[in-house]
Formats: C-alpha cells, structure tokens, sequence
C-alpha cells in the first residue's frame, strides 16, 4: 500500500476513498499523545546518532502508523482495504491504459512519420517526373527547332539554288538570244547587201537595154490592139447574121414568144398555186389550230393511230346519253334533240344550232361528244380561251375553222366551250379591236344554217353574250346541278368505276382492298351530304379515295377514309361558293372606280 507511506500523491478532495471515522475520545488520547512524544524523543536520539537518517522524515511513518490503527479500530476496515485494492487496480489499469495509448501514439507518429516520408517520396517523385516531362518537351522543343532551322535552312538552300539555277538560265537564254539576234543580223546584212547589189545590177542592164523595152512594149500593145478589133468585128458580123437570119424567120420568131410566155405562166402558177394548194391539203387532210379534240379521221392521224382508228369505224353508239346521269326531264329533252340530230343528217337537212348552259362539271361537253356520236357525225371541240391571245391572227383561224367543218362528208359537231370568253357584247369597252373582228368574222360564218356543220355553245354565263349570237341559236339547255336521286346515281357509278373494279378486277398484286362496309348505305349517306356538288367534283371524290387507298399503308379503303374526303371536297367547295359571291362585288368596285377616274381625267366641255 504505498500510499500508506506518502510515496505516492493523496488524491485530491472529494476524489479519494471515504474516510474511516475517528476512535472516541478518552484515554485514547493521552496514550497517542505520550506514544507521539516518545517517538519524537526517539527520533531526535537517532538522528543523533546515526547522521545517516538526518534527511528523512519519519512524519509519513507516523501518519501511516496512526492510520493503520485507527483501520484497525474501525468496523469498516475490510471495505476499506478492498476499497484501497480496487482503487489500486484502477490505477494500474489507467497506467497501463496511458502506457497503450502512449503507444498508440507513438505508433501513430511513427505511421504519420511513415506517411509523411511517402508522401515526400511521392512529391519527390512528382517533382523528379514533371522536371523529366519538362526536360523531355524543352529537348523535344530544341528538336523541332533545330528540324525546322534545317528545313528553313535547307528551303533557303534549295531557294538559292533554284535562284541561282534561274539565273544561269537567263544568263544562258539572254546569250542564246544574242547569239541568234547577231547571227540574225549578220544574214540580214548580207541579204541587204545581195539585195543591192541585184538591184543595181538590174538598173544597170535595163538603163543598157531601155531601147530594146521599149521597143517590145510597142511591139506588143500593137499586136494586142489588132487582135481586139479583130474579134469585135468578128462578133458583129456573126450576130449580125444571126439577127437577120431570125428577123426573116417568122417560126422562129413565134416559137421564142411562145416559149417566154410559158416561162412566165409557169412561175406565176408554180407561185401561187403551192399556197392554194396548201390550204386545200390543210383543210383535207389536217385540222386547225385551234380545235382541240376531234372525232374526224385524218390521214396523219390514220397513220399515227390505226387501231384507234378502225375502232372508231366499227363502234355503234346506241343511246346517247349511255353513262350520262341527269335529271329525268333533261334526259328526256336531251333524247329527243339526239333523235332529232340523227333524222336531221339521214334526211341532208337544216342542222340547229344549240346552247347548253349552266354551272361547271354537269355534262354539257360529255353529252355533245354523245350527241355527235350517235348521230353519226364528226365533232369538233374548240375553247374560247385559245381565240383571245390570237390578235390579228384570230380571223384567219376562225375561217379556217368553218372552211374545215364544211368539208366534211359526215357532218360535224362543232362544240365551242367556254364561248363566253370571245362571244361577249360588242360595246363593251374591253374587248379589243382584234376580238371584236373575230366575233364579226364568227357571226359572219353563222349567219345561216348549214347541212354542213352543227353548231353547239357551252357557257356558264349566257347572259354575256352578244344579241346577234343569241339570235343564231335555236334552242338553249340547261344543265342543272344534279338533285339526290342523281347524285345517288353519280356516287354508285363513279364508286364502282374507281373503286370496286380496279379492286375485283385488278391482279393479285393489286394494292387497291375495301374494308368490310355496306356499299349501298354508304352512298346513299355520301349523297345526301353532297348537295350542290356537281357531276365532276362526285367523280373527283371517287379518284380521291382510289388515291387514299393506294397511299394507305395497307391498301385498304375504310369507311373513315371515304368520309375524311368526302368533308374535304364539300369545305372546298364551300369556299369556292365565297370566292363566287364576292367576285361580282369586287368587279362592279372596280368598275365605279375605273368609271369615276374617267371622269376626272376627262377635259370639262365649255
């Protein structure tokens, strides 16, 4: 127990064992104090004889000695050594625990130590590696200079030698040229001096021979003088006698008259009969510019299209409104002028001239192909556009074209489409002087009826015609736009020729399919949303879903495909409706305006 003998520290105030509780007072006392005066009379006596232990304090000792007799005095002595023991234990074991992380720490400072010396390493090597990687780019550095100070060496090398190279050259060249400029001037020189001395050689013979020129010159021009006279008069006298032998001749006389005449007669006729005949071939055998479509067979179109050609010859055409759907009183009308047309050319009679009028797409050139065909004549089909950019040149097309109806054996249709485009009223300011003419020249042509040729007006806008062409027409038609039980007809019609054919008909390889819908329903349901659209937007609605088939992924036309394009065509056609009305709104703006800066511009009358 060393800390019974002061070796070690007592622990501070309030951190040590408890403390034992003093023995009662009583004769305790003065044993303790007599047994402390003997001890101090002991150790004084000690240290008088033993000099040795003058240093040491025997204070420890005592306290040591009256703390064990008082544990020994106490009833709690036992906890108190167990207590003294455990706090023993504790002690070592905080020591050796210091004494670990002592070593803990030493270890520690010797593996930062460990570290430190790596990571010095580490930089040392860092450093020693950037200074070779420095090295390494300042040589390769030098070498590229020191390459590129050869190669700039060696170009301005190269350059002086090539410079020098030139140099001898021209030096070379300039020498060449002097040598031949001199050897060129040397011939020269001695050219001149032959020259010169030809020359003066010549002089000097011809100056010696001037007597014997001249001489030979008159000598010549003599010979040269009679020769001419001589052979004028020979000529003379030979056609002297020519001219009196034909003057007493009078055969010959009439024969030479004759002959000049014909000469004449034969290049007048050769002039001007090439261009009539010309004109007649082209009415014969051609066809004018500006019909565009005909029935007529030609000898140039025989030649070009022979098949056509016998199928036209061979092809009956029973009803004349055979795929033409109209209105039922239309129909009927429509038969009876067919009927009539045909007994007219059985019977060599007068032909009727025709308007059929009404909006655009409602069969009015289909049914005067019809009409021409079953009656058994030619047609002819012109339009009224091409006549207005001719100009001048629009009355000599207009006659062309009659003088090329009337030429034909079987009659002939001729189908004037959009004729309101040059058949307008003559006092309109508008019209040209050029189109006034060929209207002049059409009413000429039209004046009368004719066995030749049948005439047959197409517009959309009768009411601009002039009152001479509606005094030329016999009857005028109205086409109408088709009513529900036509278009119902028109739908089926142009559904199974754009649709069910290509796709029942067609090969396997066909991409045209339609879905599983019924058909009948289905147009009937197409027609009643269709009101207002004529014969020709139906059909393009039907080539509208043959194209929408083909451009399907499948092929296959459904029900919703038919409907997508059926509200596209009516939406167009709506809008085309607008543009129609506010046309004549714009026009009859645009005339008051045009009206009213007439009138400004014109000069006030006094």
């Amino acid at each position: 127990m060393s800390w019974l003998f002061g070796v070690n520290k007592p622990p501070p105030p309030g951190e040590g064992p408890p403390l034992i509780p003093g023995s009662p007072p009583g004769g305790d006392d003065k044993s303790g104090g007599d047994e402390g005066s003997k001890d101090d009379n002991s150790e004084n006596e000690g240290a008088k004889g033993a000099p040795v232990w003058r240093s040491f304090d025997p204070s420890g000792l005592e306290r040591a000695a009256k703390a064990a007799r008082e544990l020994e005095k106490s009833h709690h002595s036992k906890e108190a050594l167990e207590m003294a023991r455990v706090q023993e234990a504790t002690k070592q074991l905080e020591q050796q625990r210091k004494i670990k992380e002592y070593e803990a720490s030493i270890q520690q400072i010797q593996m930062d130590k460990v570290r430190v010396e790596q990571e010095e390493k580490r930089k040392t090597l860092a450093a020693e590696t950037q200074q070779h990687q420095q090295r390494a780019q300042y040589q390769d550095q030098l070498a590229r200079k020191r390459y590129d100070d050869q190669l700039s060496q060696q170009r301005r090398m190269n350059e002086e030698n090539l410079a020098k190279q030139e140099e001898s050259v021209k030096k070379q060249e300039a020498m060449k040229r002097g040598t031949i400029e001199y050897e060129a001037q040397i011939k020269h020189d001695n050219e001149m001096k032959r020259l010169e001395a030809e020359l003066r050689g010549k002089a000097k013979i011809e100056r010696e021979n001037k007597d014997i020129r001249m001489e030979q010159i008159k000598l010549k021009a003599a010979e040269q003088r009679e020769t001419v006279l001589q052979s004028i008069k020979t000529a003379g006298s030979i056609l002297g006698a020519g001219f009196d032998a034909f003057i007493s001749d009078w055969d010959k006389i009439s024969a030479t008259a004759a002959g000049l005449t014909l000469l004449a007669l034969g290049v007048y006729t050769a002039k001007y009969g090439t261009g009539v005949t010309a004109r007649f071939i082209e009415a014969r055998l051609g066809k004018p510019s500006l019909v565009r479509d005909t029935s007529r067979l030609s000898v140039f179109g025989t030649l070009r299209h022979p098949v056509q050609t016998v199928r036209k010859m061979f092809v009956n055409y029973e009803d004349s409104l055979q795929g033409i759907i109209l209105r039922p009183s239309l129909e009927k009308r429509l038969q009876e002028v067919s009927k009539a047309t045909a007994n007219t050319k059985k019977n060599k009679g007068l032909y009727r001239n025709l308007l059929f009028y009404g909006p655009p797409g409602t069969g009015k050139t289909m049914f005067a192909k019809s009409l021409a065909k079953h009656s058994g004549m030619d047609y002819g089909i012109m339009t009224g556009g091409d006549i207005v950019p001719m100009g001048k040149e629009g009355v000599t097309a207009m006659h062309k074209v009659f003088d090329w109806a009337q030429t034909s054996r079987r009659g002939l249709l001729l189908f004037v489409d959009e004729a309101d485009a040059f058949l307008r009223k003559r006092n309109q300011e508008k019209m040209s002087e050029d189109l006034r003419s060929t209207l002049n020249a059409f009413l000429y042509r039209t004046g009368e009826s004719s066995r030749k040729f049948m005439l047959v007006l197409a517009s959309n806008q009768p009411d601009q015609f002039d009152w001479a062409i509606n005094d030329r027409l016999d009857e005028m038609i109205e086409f109408g736009l088709p009513t529900l039980e036509e278009r119902v007809r028109l739908v089926r019609q142009y559904f199974e020729e754009h649709v069910l054919k290509p796709a029942t008909t067609g090969s396997r390889t066909s991409r045209m399919k339609i879905a599983n819908f019924d058909f009948s329903k289905k147009c009937q349901q197409i027609a009643e949303v269709t009101e207002g659209l004529s014969g020709r937007e139906i059909s393009k609605i039907a080539i509208a879903w043959q194209a929408s088939a083909y451009g399907s992924p499948d092929g296959v036309l459904t029900e919703d495909m038919m409907d997508e394009r059926v509200e596209e065509a009516v939406r167009q056609h709506k809008q085309k409706v607008e543009w129609h009305q506010t046309e004549p709104l714009t026009e009859t703006t645009a005339s008051v305006t045009t009206t009213e800066k007439n009138k400004a511009s014109s000069p006030k009358r006094t």
